[in-house]
């Protein structure tokens, strides 16, 4: 069992700054180089995938969380509202849903256009108490690989269906091992927002019949992909059900990694609308997914998974070249230049005993090891160790890299 506190720390992955706060985590350069790979492998999987990429600021002014429902539900877990001049407030975002909705919004749409699958790695803030912060499972500043396609109502099985295939696809790349599914439904609390102005704000939208709709449409694509599932009545988003994927952590607690879910309640807020065929302006349904979730609580489980020994294509340093004397420096350097050129993130060391860079090579996790001694200067050649103790014969400098790059490569 593997504590990714611990190990990041070793590992040198992320470090908490007492002077930064707490639930704040820094990220240090390996761990940086191993998110933005995994980063880097997202977009290029949603590119694929039919989304398009957007930018949006991290705060936005009161209105916009009055109208999504965020302030009369979530009010307790965002952070208090910043005046903007006498008469406003700018509030640090707890999900990305109202600016995208922005996205859909900055022009009319048809339904030619539909659905509209819009993608963004980007900031969130909650207000989480400082008892519950830990490492990177629980933090304040979250980067959420997030996305919002807005469709048809007919469309919406189609895209949950394709949701699931990717959540699946990107799991097995990460070397995430088996995830529960939680279907998480509205329970019992469907008082509706404003009914009565002195009383507390209902935890879920009241809309009896589009939550029945939304939860056949989950449950159908779980039956489809051929998905076993448990039911998690009163887990629900405020606007609508939606599928959890839960993963454990070192202590055996289960984390919701990835999700999909449905909305009805935010188009309506917001004025979507698109013209369908036969010219009648509809509102179409917002399907709101993460494929891995926060960056900080995916790399959380992943220390955990691979004890910090992350497969070749994200690992912070994927070669690492040792030269045995002072003489082979020289091409110990002219390697990693050719790594670094190709695209891997390399290394060389060049201190201490032969056996001493050995093993730091080794306990920093690193997937190959490349020394270099007089006859592989002589020879032109890189003898390579894979992380797992086994030695590949000596081969010509490009071979050696095309091996590492080819193992390196994710698999899209």
């Amino acid at each position: 069992m593997y504590d990714h506190r611990k190990l990041g720390r070793e590992l040198e992955l992320f470090h908490s700054a007492p002077l930064v706060g707490a639930g704040l985590p820094i990220w240090l350069p390996d761990g940086a180089a191993a998110r933005h790979a995994v980063e880097s492998y997202i977009r290029e999987a949603e590119r694929r995938a039919g989304y398009r990429h957007v930018y949006s600021p991290p705060l936005a002014k009161r209105e916009m969380y009055v109208k999504s429902g965020h302030l009369d539900h979530f009010g307790d877990d965002m952070f208090p509202g910043m005046p903007d001049g006498a008469d406003d407030e700018l509030y640090l975002r707890p999900s990305l849903c109202p600016h995208h909705a922005m996205v859909f919004a900055a022009r009319g749409r048809s339904y030619r256009e539909l659905p509209l699958r819009i993608a963004e790695l980007g900031p969130m803030y909650r207000a989480e108490r400082s008892g519950v912060l830990g490492g990177l499972a629980r933090v304040r500043a979250i980067s959420l690989n997030d996305a919002h396609i807005f469709c048809a109502p007919e469309q919406a099985l189609d895209e949950v269906v394709e949701v699931l295939g990717m959540i699946a696809r990107a799991h097995g790349a990460l070397g995430i091992p088996d995830a529960r599914f939680r279907l998480s439904l509205r329970g019992d609390d469907a008082v509706s927002v404003g009914a009565d102005a002195d009383a507390p704000a209902a935890k879920f939208v009241d809309a009896p019949q589009a939550w029945a709709w939304a939860e056949s449409v989950l449950r159908e694509a779980l039956r489809v992909a051929g998905i076993d599932h448990y039911d998690a009545p009163g887990e629900a988003a405020f606007y609508g059900p939606k599928i959890d994927i839960e993963v454990p952590d070192a202590a055996g607690r289960e984390w919701s990694l990835s999700t999909v879910q449905l909305d009805f309640h935010q188009p309506a807020q917001f004025g979507l609308s698109y013209v369908d065929a036969d010219g009648v302006r509809k509102a179409p349904v917002m399907v709101h997914r993460s494929i891995v979730g926060s960056l900080e609580r995916l790399f959380a489980h992943l220390i955990e998974v691979h004890g910090g020994a992350f497969p070749a294509w994200y690992a912070p340093v994927q070669v690492i070249a040792v030269p045995v004397g002072e003489a082979q420096a020289g091409a110990a350097r002219a390697f990693v230049d050719a790594c670094v050129g190709a695209g891997l993130r390399a290394e060389a060391l060049y201190d201490g005993s032969v056996g001493l860079r050995i093993r730091e090579a080794a306990g920093r996790k690193v997937p190959y090891l490349a020394v270099i001694g007089e006859r592989e200067v002589t020879d032109g050649a890189v003898a390579l160790r894979a992380r797992d103790g086994s030695r590949l014969p000596p081969m010509p400098v490009p071979a050696a890299v095309d091996h590492i790059t080819k193992s390196a490569h994710p698999p899209l």
